[in-house]
């Protein structure tokens, strides 16, 4: 998506929701940012299972989140937030409970805009996870994995990027500051990038 149709979308969406059509605003961003948001689920995840459950989840929580949106940043950079909180919170709800099915409350009027999502990406997401650089970027950590896939396939900027790593940590973790935050991000960046390059030349994927 461009960043006019991005800047489209938020406006239409935050109208929305100005006029109280809760529903309407977060159908709108489900349809414009769901297929991006489910590939970061699922590259950082590296369970394409798991990611279903976690962007339904996000989907039924943007319902009960959005009106408390602060505004504080971009839509997308929020949503990111909210998927890496969401994110968090599943796997310790398994790890403590066991795995158990996620799915949408009977009637739920977003269960048809996600399962359109998920419907119209999924034979992308398999291809993208099975090539040979996937298979390389997937033996970094989770932190490094959505560093790298903010940064490089999504094209974020450095403090948005901080603000979701910071902001989206498990319940309890302490409290970091974006901007020291997106400093340190860059130098491990760099040290990412070049993990991946001498990964990639051991693969002969690079000269």
């Amino acid at each position: 998506m461009e960043p006019a149709e991005r800047e489209a979308l938020e406006a239409e969406a935050l109208r929305r929701l100005d006029e109280g059509a809760v529903d309407l605003a977060v159908t709108s961003i489900v349809r414009g940012y769901g297929p991006e948001l489910l590939g970061f689920l699922v590259a950082t995840l590296r369970d394409e299972s798991a990611a279903e459950d976690v962007f339904s989840l996000v989907c039924e929580r943007l319902l009960e989140h959005l009106p408390k949106f602060e505004r504080r940043s971009s839509l997308r950079t929020w949503l990111y937030t909210v998927a890496r909180h969401t994110a968090f919170r599943h796997r310790a709800q398994q790890r403590r409970r066991g795995a158990r099915e996620v799915g949408f409350p009977a009637g739920s009027p977003l269960s048809a805009v996600a399962e359109e999502v998920r419907s119209q990406t999924a034979a992308h997401l398999r291809t993208e996870v099975k090539s040979r650089f996937a298979a390389l970027r997937d033996t970094l950590s989770e932190d490094d994995r959505a560093l790298l896939i903010l940064r490089v396939d999504k094209g974020m900027e450095w403090l948005d990027i901080a603000t979701i790593l910071a902001e989206a940590r498990p319940e309890g973790a302490p409290p970091l500051d974006p901007k020291r935050e997106s400093a340190r991000l860059r130098k491990r960046f760099q040290t990412v990038k070049e993990r991946l390059v001498e990964l990639g030349k051991q693969e002969g994927l690079l000269p």
